[in-house]
């Protein structure tokens, strides 16, 4: 789509799955480089001391990008990572800011483990992968905030149907297709969220960062749904604990 977009898959392309990060950071990131996967400091230093480590660790590494997209400055990247012959496997969803330059300036990510089995027999990743409706893009990331703001954030699950379909194929493990069934496990879990952090999306796609809470666990959480004609009618999520800041070696998730 754009020289934003090549750039943030050549840094995973290059950095972790050839494991030249080095020469990848060097080149595709700006002056600053400001991170928020919580392991890795900030800057071009903090990157090569972490994938240093990690490509030693992990000596083979075969990355897939499933999903990807710009969105002016913002990039949406949607990945399996499969390290060392499947003894991990990973899905994680990355969203990058750039510079005038379309160089990478800031980073926040979700990772989670591949799970085999799901409610819905739907696999975590599967799915259309290619944005359609690309003159629908401001309007979808509309709803979808609405839907976050209004069901999500307000704990109002007798509006789903008023933005989404009945039928809404689900990829979050624990839960099955259907709207019904997210407000089942909404209510089963306590779940609500706290806030929107970052909305991104083009076409059909609507990329969410967010922060939630449910069974006295804060996450960060990277919802993606895909809409048609004015509903949503799938989504994907990745989330991730988020850990007490004596953790953290930068500023945290946001």
């Amino acid at each position: 789509m754009g020289e934003r977009l090549d750039n943030a898959k050549a840094l995973y392309l290059e950095a972790i799955g050839d494991g030249n990060y080095v020469d990848a950071i060097t080149t595709y990131a700006g002056q600053r480089y400001t991170q928020h996967s919580t392991p890795v400091k900030d800057g071009k230093e903090g990157f090569i001391e972490f994938f240093a480590d990690f490509v030693e660790r992990n000596p083979v590494r075969d990355i897939e990008i499933v999903r990807a997209f710009e969105d002016g400055q913002y990039v949406f990247l949607h990945v399996l990572q499969d390290l060392n012959n499947g003894e991990y496997q990973y899905v994680t969803a990355d969203i990058f800011d750039t510079d005038d330059n379309a160089k990478l300036i800031e980073h926040w990510d979700i990772i989670a483990e591949v799970r085999n089995t799901t409610a819905s027999g739907r696999g975590q990743l599967d799915g259309p992968t290619e944005p359609t409706d690309l003159d629908r893009t401001e309007a979808n990331k509309q709803l979808v905030a609405r839907f976050v703001d209004e069901v999500l954030i307000a704990a109002n699950y007798d509006l789903l149907a008023d933005f989404m379909t009945p039928d809404v194929a689900q990829h979050n493990p624990d839960v099955a297709d259907g709207m019904a069934a997210i407000q089942e496990f909404a209510e089963a879990t306590s779940m609500r969220y706290i806030a929107i952090h970052r909305v991104v999306g083009c076409g059909n796609f609507v990329a969410v960062l967010a922060e939630n809470d449910y069974h006295d666990q804060r996450h960060a959480v990277m919802d993606l749904f895909r809409v048609d004609s004015g509903k949503i009618v799938e989504h994907w999520d990745v989330m991730e604990d988020i850990t007490p800041p004596d953790t953290w070696v930068n500023s945290g998730k946001f």
